[in-house]
């Protein structure tokens, strides 16, 4: 063996792959089954001891299956002995609740930090977290990855002048400004507000895009209500056409409904989290792989070689 190994959860076992193909490695053998009563069955079928582990595992939906799945994982691997686990979490759960929005509520991601941390994991490999500061909830090495490398290659062979990267609240400024400066384009930003959880106005759109391509970039697109708001607000200002791109294809609820019914041409999505059979069959979503980035990362962090260069 290479002296670490990868096992993967139920999340997103074809990325797993992807990863696995790209090192050459094999995967793991574990069971990861559910009990008749819902229970989650872990059982580790090799040998971990003073070994390098790395679970692959999106807490996506069903989210909290699959975060209990990834701690009993921990849990197993810790118990079998294993030298250094690292927890690779493509699509981090629980990350837009970072902070306390209002009186007696929780901050969800840092108790699934403090949880994955007891559980057993001493290190975490993540992409685009909703708030770079989650990482401060951490008290083991974090790795934020970005999909940007990815997406930014696609954009540069599929479209050509005339760009405009949209930001689609304040918060993704950062973001957006920096695929503007990569990609040589004019950047706008679209005032938001929010009403309600998962509801979203979007209510005017400061720059120019008239005539132009329009690309809306956004860490992740949830029940797209923000998208299509931006995307009316945009066409309404006389952009030429419209692009989403986004690391995490969440698209839950009636994501997909307004996907097909909008005047979006296409959402750039990257594998984080799989497509579901619904949202596979829409022909708008372009899924681009980041088992590359990531399997890179693994193998970095394995040798100790930096990972710097990947947080582009």
């Amino acid at each position: 063996m290479n002296g670490f190994i990868i096992f993967s959860g139920n999340s997103n076992p074809e990325l797993t792959k992807k990863i696995c193909n790209y090192l050459n490695v094999p995967m793991g053998e574990a069971k990861v089954k559910t009990f008749s009563d819902g229970e989650i069955q872990i059982e580790i079928n090799e040998n971990v001891r003073s070994k390098d582990v790395f679970i692959i595992q999106s807490t996506c939906s069903p989210v909290n299956d699959t975060l209990v799945e990834l701690l009993l994982l921990l849990d197993a691997l810790k118990r079998s002995s294993a030298n250094r686990i690292t927890a690779v979490i493509p699509y981090y759960g629980y990350a837009r609740q970072d902070k306390k929005v209002a009186p007696r509520v929780p901050i969800s991601a840092k108790l699934v930090a403090d949880l994955l941390t007891v559980a057993g994991s001493n290190r975490l490999i993540t992409m685009d977290l909703h708030a770079g500061q989650i990482q401060g909830f951490f008290n083991i090495p974090v790795d934020n990855l970005y999909a940007a490398p990815v997406i930014l290659n696609y954009i540069k062979n599929n479209f050509q002048d005339d760009l405009v990267i949209i930001s689609p609240d304040a918060g993704g400024v950062e973001r957006a400004r920096a695929f503007a400066k990569r990609l040589h384009a004019d950047l706008a930003i679209i005032d938001k507000r929010r009403e309600a959880p998962n509801k979203a106005k979007a209510m005017a759109v400061i720059g120019d895009v008239k005539g132009k391509v329009a690309i809306i970039l956004d860490d992740m697109v949830d029940t797209a209500g923000t998208l299509i708001e931006a995307t009316h607000a945009i066409i309404n200002k006389g952009a030429k056409e419209i692009h989403a791109c986004c690391a995490h294809p969440v698209l839950s609820g009636e994501a997909v409904n307004r996907l097909t019914d909008s005047p979006l041409k296409t959402l750039i999505v990257s594998d984080t989290i799989p497509l579901n059979s619904k949202s596979s069959a829409c022909d708008k979503i372009k899924v681009l792989s980041v088992a590359d980035l990531i399997g890179e990362a693994i193998i970095r962090s394995h040798k100790g070689d930096s990972v710097t260069s990947l947080f582009v």
